[in-house]
């Protein structure tokens, strides 16, 4: 497999159809999966692609393959994958969100608890050890929203992005051009 790109192109020369999508997957062709390697190096390139242009995926492959069902729906099982991969990246954001309320939620508790703790617990003792109990309880209170914090600040940043160039993936044009056999 051979992969090359000029501005918004990313072609692939193949010498079978069938070695673009996962050999071990059971579904019908349309809905197979993309080779783990196909696929890192149609993303790869597609990342080094200008964002402001629709992407072309030029797939060549051996003329006799050519009259292969797949190369007629060679298109569509490429905009389906990557149709397919944007869907379940939208679903790992919502989870990552969904974590990220449920810690929030239980960090803001934990906060609130840390708080009140410490300020009956610093009048407890007095001197220097009131101090340290009250500055470790806050701390404790902090440290408990770090995860929370992390989630809507930054996971979910390269969680978007690959979903946003899967889905400029899945509306690209595919085309395919054969080549003679040698």
């Amino acid at each position: 497999m051979t992969i090359e790109s000029t501005d918004h192109v990313i072609e692939l020369r193949v010498d079978e159809i069938a070695q673009l999508f996962h050999t071990l997957d059971p579904s019908p062709f349309r809905e197979r999966d993309l080779d783990r390697e196909a696929e890192e190096f149609i993303v790869g390139w597609a990342r080094e692609l200008r964002t402001d242009l629709p992407i072309r995926i030029i797939v060549h492959f051996p003329e006799i393959e050519l009259q292969n069902k797949a190369a007629k729906d060679l298109a569509e099982a490429i905009r389906g994958y990557f149709s397919h991969r944007v869907t379940v990246l939208q679903r790992d954001l919502t989870e990552l969100f969904r974590v990220g309320r449920r810690s929030l939620g239980i960090g803001v508790m934990v906060l609130i608890a840390c708080f009140v703790i410490a300020r009956f617990a610093g009048g407890l003792v007095e001197g220097s050890l009131s101090r340290m109990i009250e500055e470790s309880f806050l701390i404790l209170g902090w440290v408990a929203n770090w995860r929370p914090l992390e989630i809507f600040l930054y996971d979910w940043w390269p969680i978007a992005r690959r979903r946003d160039l899967y889905r400029r993936l899945s509306s690209a044009s595919v085309e395919v051009r054969p080549f003679p056999a040698a």
